[in-house]
């Protein structure tokens, strides 16, 4: 599979926060030819090993979680209230098709209800609802139809369109935040598969940033890292309406390295690292603007005695939304970048 294709994949896989097994699944299935050892841990991490000659042990890092919701209640009338789980924005929620998990794994629809604009004064037309306000219609009429379907409380659901092409070079779908790390990392084990290393490799795709980082802090600690690299689908923002001063990153200028973010300060060592493999690998780069979001990385650096940790992203527009754009010569950039990291690592940045 090509990298577009192992995108498409991920991107259409179910996989909010604790409902992982899908997309678990399918990464299991798509780099397990190319790693030594893959084991699923308590929690639901997957974590594979590239074994190597080398002391120094380096720690890929992707979460598999998507932003998404969560059934909270059931309506008499048989209209389902929901939960974020993850980060949204109110305002984009509503008149969605959504996409519900059942507790046997099958999935049914249904749609994100928003009255028309000819039943509503002014006021309400102009106001942002709340989620509180909000309820899912799955053409039911009653609980007892509900029960009949399989929904309960507790089941997750995704809005979800599917992965497609937009032109030559520029695909959309959802939860490119993180798929396109999870890609990426897929990619790295495929090229390097056949690499004599100098170092211990781990990849790890975890569960949970969405809602605090959880797997990555959990992971990092069974791994015990000398350095690591998370990987991620960072904040598109090239776009009208959006001074430049104020775009996180840019489609189409390659890989975002991070300096700073709300989670972690980035040691100069390893932006001066990440700087130096990208320049004599004459790859494209940008800076991800400080100080918007946080990554996995904020857990990592600060497990046990701490571990020297980056981040380099794929930059996506329109995260943390229903979907997402994506350039692929970014994620093809972002590759080489992280597969190029991986040959020289040991030698720019021997544990201190």
């Amino acid at each position: 599979m090509k990298a577009n294709e192992i995108l498409c994949a991920l991107s259409d896989s179910f996989g909010v926060p604790g409902f992982e097994t899908e997309v678990q699944e399918k990464i299991k299935e798509l780099i397990k030819p190319y790693v030594d050892d893959i084991r699923v841990d308590r929690l639901g991490n997957l974590i594979a090993y590239r074994r190597g000659k080398g002391k120094m042990r380096l720690l890929l890092d992707a979460h598999m979680d998507e932003v998404g919701f969560i059934v909270k209640y059931i309506e008499e009338s048989g209209y389902l209230r929901f939960v974020p789980l993850g980060g949204w924005d109110n305002r984009i929620i509503p008149a969605h098709r959504v996409t519900i998990q059942l507790r046997s794994g099958k999935k049914v629809y249904g749609v994100i209800g928003s009255a028309p604009p000819h039943i509503l004064d002014d006021k309400d037309r102009k106001k942002v609802i709340s989620i509180d306000e909000m309820f899912i219609d799955v053409g039911a009429t009653s609980r007892k139809e509900i029960k009949e379907i399989g929904i309960h409380i507790g089941d997750p659901l995704v809005i979800h369109y599917p992965f497609t092409e937009l032109t030559p070079g520029y695909v959309t779908g959802k939860a490119f935040d993180d798929r396109a790390g999870c890609t990426v990392l897929i990619e790295v084990a495929r090229k390097i598969a056949k690499v004599s290393l100098d170092i211990e490799l781990v990849f790890a795709f975890v569960i949970g940033e969405e809602v605090g980082l959880r797997g990555a802090r959990t992971a990092t600690y069974q791994i015990d890292p000398d350095i690591a690299l998370a990987v991620e689908g960072t904040i598109g923002a090239d776009m009208p309406g959006v001074p430049e001063a104020r775009q996180p990153v840019r489609l189409g200028k390659g890989p975002a390295i991070t300096v700073v973010d709300n989670s972690i300060i980035i040691h100069p060592r390893m932006v001066q690292a990440l700087e130096r493999v990208a320049e004599e690998a004459m790859i494209p780069y940008q800076y991800k603007l400080p100080t918007y979001g946080g990554t996995d990385a904020g857990a990592i650096h600060l497990t046990k005695a701490g571990v020297i940790s980056g981040v380099v992203s794929v930059p996506c527009r329109y995260i943390h939304s229903p979907i997402s754009v994506l350039r692929l010569n970014d994620l093809e950039h972002t590759i080489h970048f992280v597969t190029e990291f991986v040959g020289k690592c040991h030698q720019l940045l021997s544990p201190v």
